[in-house]
């Protein structure tokens, strides 16, 4: 019995999923979220299909009934969180906040596998961090006087990193966390969202190339001091990140390529300082050359994808946990293992569609402050999805970065919603923008009605007293 429920329950998930992907990009059809509102529902099912298709292999694989009031708990929050954000925000992005929802739920589902006690503790940090979250839109979108603080962001930005290079504790030979009141948590990963406002007010204030030059030279600061934590992961995000917005500030492309060819030097340099940087290319090049020390980890997260094929093993059916470090850094193979390459890969491109429709709420916003800041998520995120999938996959060497709202991390998952939730707020600002923007139509065409009626009156007049020209 429990190898049909397995067997069943995968064909089902691939389905669903790929029902919910291919909605997911059929909402670019349409302008307005009142349009999309049938997909959106279409999603909701889908997902929650998925989800408890999932649990059902799990509990079947199990049999233990914890997981049942587990499974029960994330229903009612995630529901919750789907229709208070439906009530509360009805102008807000509703494909962002589906996605948003969904690779939550996949992480908790293949955490659960790994790790109960994990998912447990990642659920409750999921579930504070929304409740933190829902009053992030409408600060965003009533306190103006957040775009006024530039500087004070960088300076926070840089404290916070530098506490962590200082007085930091050591991982794999990186200082990444930080431990306050028994709390440890990833400055780098809270200094994203200071790093993002810093830069958008810095490029809005720069009018002049000294401005510019200056607002690069507190960007290198903030990398530099991660590159000296050994964080190169961190790193090598935010020069994406700075890259990316001077090139939409300035519409430069020389600047862009300028920051690629220092960014090539930049990483040759880190190849030839680091050890542990040519241990990972080395282990990129040839994982298979030392399987059993320096590529350990590569040669088992391929393995892992490879046994999955198109549909998994099953939950429960692979071993991802011989991957060292498995539901940080190699999510993406524990998924491929045990849901399979056609899950695995659809959620790659749900990830995608989050990452256009980001862009596209950052496109057509006219406050060009928010306009970098929603940009600069949006690259982020792409950019930090694409090295933990492109290093677990030997697409690119391993960076040692979370999969955002997916990988096991509390502050990692904390920030995306933050920044998920930031990107919400300006959907609010653009939405005031365009009702602005059609009152200000709506009165030039009354205005120009009232002077044709004026023109008219006179027109009128004149015939009345002195006869038509033809007269």
């Amino acid at each position: 019995m429990e190898l049909y429920v397995t067997e069943i329950s995968k064909y089902v998930i691939d389905t669903f999923m790929l029902i919910y992907c291919l909605e997911a990009f059929m909402t670019f059809r349409f302008k307005t979220e009142k349009k999309r509102k049938g997909i959106y529902i279409r999603q909701i099912i889908c997902m929650f299909v998925v989800q408890i298709s999932c649990f059902i292999q799990i509990i079947a694989r199990t049999g233990k009934p914890v997981y049942l009031f587990f499974f029960a708990f994330q229903i009612v929050i995630f529901a919750s969180v789907l229709m208070l954000f439906y009530v509360i925000y009805p102008e807000g992005n509703r494909l962002i906040i589906n996605n948003a929802c969904l690779l939550l739920m996949i992480g908790l589902i293949i955490i659960t596998r790994i790790s109960y006690d994990k998912a447990v503790k990642q659920f409750f940090i999921i579930t504070a961090s929304f409740i933190i979250g829902f009053f992030i839109p409408e600060i965003i979108f009533r306190f103006d006087f957040l775009k006024k603080f530039t500087w004070l962001y960088a300076a926070l930005g840089v404290v916070a990193i530098g506490a962590v290079l200082v007085y930091g504790a050591a991982t794999n030979g990186s200082k990444i966390t930080f431990t306050l009141a028994g709390i440890t948590f990833q400055p780098s990963e809270a200094v994203k969202v200071l790093f993002l406002f810093f830069m958008a007010g810095a490029l809005v204030e720069a009018k002049e190339i000294w401005q510019l030059f200056l607002a690069s030279l507190v960007a290198a600061a903030h990398v530099m001091i991660l590159v000296l934590s050994r964080d190169l992961g961190s790193a090598l995000i935010f020069f994406v990140i700075y890259l990316a917005l001077i090139y939409i500030s300035t519409d430069n492309v020389g600047y862009l390529v300028l920051g690629l060819i220092m960014g090539g030097f930049a990483s040759i340099i880190a190849y030839k300082l680091f050890s542990h940087i040519r241990v990972r290319v080395h282990a990129w090049l040839d994982p298979f050359g030392d399987i059993a020390s320096s590529g350990y980890q590569l040669s088992q997260s391929l393995f892992g994808i490879s046994s999955g094929g198109w549909f998994g093993l099953g939950l429960y059916g692979g071993s991802p946990t011989s991957i060292p470090y498995v539901e940080q850094d190699f999510i993406f193979s524990a998924i491929a293992e045990e849901l399979g390459v056609i899950f695995a890969v659809t959620m790659a491109l749900i990830i995608v569609s989050s990452f256009f429709m980001i862009m596209y709420e950052g496109y057509f916003i006219r406050d060009r402050y928010y306009r970098l800041v929603v940009c600069g998520i949006g690259v982020a995120y792409i950019f930090q999805s694409f090295l933990t999938i492109g290093g677990g996959s030997k697409f690119i060497p391993l960076t040692g970065v979370t999969l955002p709202l997916v990988s096991y991390g509390g502050t990692s998952v904390l920030v995306t919603i933050v920044m998920i939730m930031i990107v919400e707020g300006v959907c609010l600002i653009r939405t005031d923008e365009r009702f602005e923007a059609m009152q200000r139509r709506k009165a030039q065409k009354e205005k120009e009605k009232a002077e044709s009626r004026s023109l008219r009156y006179r027109n009128d007049g004149y015939e009345r007293n002195y006869g038509t020209r033809e007269d």
